[in-house]
């Protein structure tokens, strides 16, 4: 039998070692460089764009020889039935309170409008606005349906006191029965 050859000394760097100065001392002896070793070669790896985080590179996923792939999915672990109806009361609860929000604030709107409007025609009123502007009279209009039985409930002799009063008293009702709905809406969250 033969014994095999020993590997030859790698060149040394071609890098030009730095000048040293006389007054600094002998020039530091090189690291001496690894032996080879008789394991297969490593795996050349490729400069180029990393994947995006979370995923693996192709190169880490391929299997190589005798090399187990460095990363490994598992499957998710199955979640037990009363897990999942968990999550979907949770989902439920949240759709159920956003739903009631929804509503809340509708009814706070609607009511909102319907004050502003009744005050609207009880300013117009007021401070005599001018009964053929398209304004004042779609105002008009829309707080003497709104109004609904308030327009007749007190009858003082002045015809402005009469409309601020019962519109007034109309639009305190509207507030308060909004204001109400919106509370009972919001406990049911």
């Amino acid at each position: 039998m033969t014994e095999p050859r020993p590997a030859p000394e790698p060149a040394p760097a071609t890098d030009p070692a730095p000048a040293t100065d006389p007054a600094s001392g002998p020039e530091p002896a090189p690291e001496p460089a690894p032996e080879p070793s008789t394991a297969p070669a490593a795996r050349a790896t490729s400069v180029g764009p990393r994947p995006p985080l979370g995923r693996p590179s192709p190169a880490e996923t391929a299997p190589s020889a005798g090399r187990e792939p460095q990363t490994r999915r598992e499957p998710p672990a199955r979640r037990e039935p009363s897990a999942r109806r968990a999550r979907f009361r949770i989902r439920g609860s949240t759709v159920r309170r956003r739903a009631v929000d929804l509503v809340a604030a509708a009814v706070s709107l609607a009511t909102t409008v319907v004050v502003a409007i009744l005050a609207a025609h009880i300013v117009f009123t007021a401070f005599e606005a001018n009964p053929g502007n398209e304004i004042v009279r779609w105002v008009a209009a829309r707080a003497h349906s709104l109004a609904w039985e308030f327009k007749d409930v007190f009858q003082p002799s002045n015809a402005k006191a009469e409309i601020a009063v019962n519109y007034g008293l109309a639009g305190m009702v509207y507030l308060l029965a909004g204001r109400a709905a919106v509370g009972v809406l919001r406990r049911l969250r």
